[in-house]
């Protein structure tokens, strides 16, 4: 793609993410790695959005701290930093069209899931928190998109919406920062993504503060759906791309 789109269609997709992620606490990946992934190759775009996500995560973590379920966010940690590494190895070593439609299968799938759920959530066992833990650390590293499951946890779990809200961020700064560290030792932190880092911070910045201005004005289930709505379209768009190429 031009060089010229990337510039313009970039910012505006990491903002749009980032306002969600202010709404909700979740919620920027989903919906900015699959954009961003038909701009830049992912494994450029993923590096990209862990640093900003760190941030983001410090940012409202500290700000939401006083509404963190603590003893549900210890139970994943260990089973979510195993998973990670083998995320990494994937992110590596999977071919590039083989990660666009595994991105996708996985993005279309939760996309319908948000779309389309409805009811009560269905009350999970704390054994749980090992295969999700594992699962989700694993897509996290590898696709920078394992925000679902860790709500699927969360609410399995009995927390309420403003639980998951302070909680996303807590797990973000954890998952980013072993990320982080990651990915530098597998040399994925090249100049270019460092400088794109470092051009997008203000853009997510402003799309956090505009999030949390928000928050009170928006039903967190009306947002969820429109996520659910927009993973559908780039999920499905992702695939064929892949497909196509």
């Amino acid at each position: 793609m031009p060089a010229t789109e990337v510039l313009v269609l970039a910012p505006l997709i990491v903002f749009g993410g980032y306002v969600i992620f202010g709404i909700c606490g979740f919620g920027s990946t989903l919906v900015s790695v699959p954009l961003l992934a038909h701009l830049v190759p992912l494994r450029s775009v993923i590096p990209t959005i862990v640093l900003l996500d760190c941030v983001a995560s410090i940012s409202m973590g500290a700000r939401l701290r006083a509404g963190v379920n603590m003893a549900a966010f210890l139970d994943l940690l260990p089973f979510m930093l195993v998973g990670m590494a083998l995320g990494v190895a994937v992110l590596v070593y999977l071919p590039r069209t083989a990660l666009l439609f595994a991105l996708g299968i996985f993005v279309l799938a939760y996309g319908v899931h948000y779309a389309l759920r409805s009811g009560p959530a269905v009350r999970l066992p704390r054994w749980s928190a090992a295969p999700i833990g594992l699962v989700a650390g694993a897509i996290s590293s590898a696709f920078s998109v394992g925000g679902p499951l860790y709500i699927l946890y969360l609410t399995g779990r009995g927390a309420d919406a403003d639980q998951i809200r302070a909680t996303m961020p807590v797990i973000f700064i954890y998952t980013t920062v072993a990320r982080i560290v990651m990915f530098a030792v597998a040399g994925l932190f090249t100049p270019e993504v460092l400088i794109a880092a470092a051009v997008l911070l203000p853009v997510m910045a402003l799309g956090v503060w505009c999030g949390h201005r928000l928050h009170a004005r928006f039903s967190r289930e009306n947002v969820i759906r429109v996520i659910g709505g927009l993973l559908v379209v780039s999920g499905a768009s992702l695939i064929l791309r892949a497909l196509s190429t």
